[in-house]
């Protein structure tokens, strides 16, 4: 594995839901690629049987890719975002 390769965090889904972007429809997504995250940073919201869960940031880093669109299903372990540690 290369040393670029180490520096990079899936953060999957842990359960089935609906994927949120952002917190409300009116406002922005809470990041982009290319946003500099914080370790327990909010990334997304995943709605499961009408409860909300917090997607976070496992490590202070940089959003490098976001696989999936807003209000998309997801299924448990799906991989919804890259984060490239500091």
């Amino acid at each position: 594995m290369t040393e670029a390769k180490k520096k990079l965090v899936e953060v999957k889904a842990k359960m089935s839901g609906v994927f949120y972007r952002k917190p409300a429809p009116e406002e922005p997504f809470y990041v982009e690629v290319g946003t500099i995250v914080k370790k327990k940073q909010i990334l997304a919201l995943l709605e499961t049987m009408k409860v909300f869960q917090k997607i976070k940031s496992p490590v202070n880093g940089k959003v490098v890719e976001i696989f999936i669109e807003n209000e998309i299903p997801v299924k448990d372990d799906e991989v919804m975002f890259i984060i490239e540690k500091e």
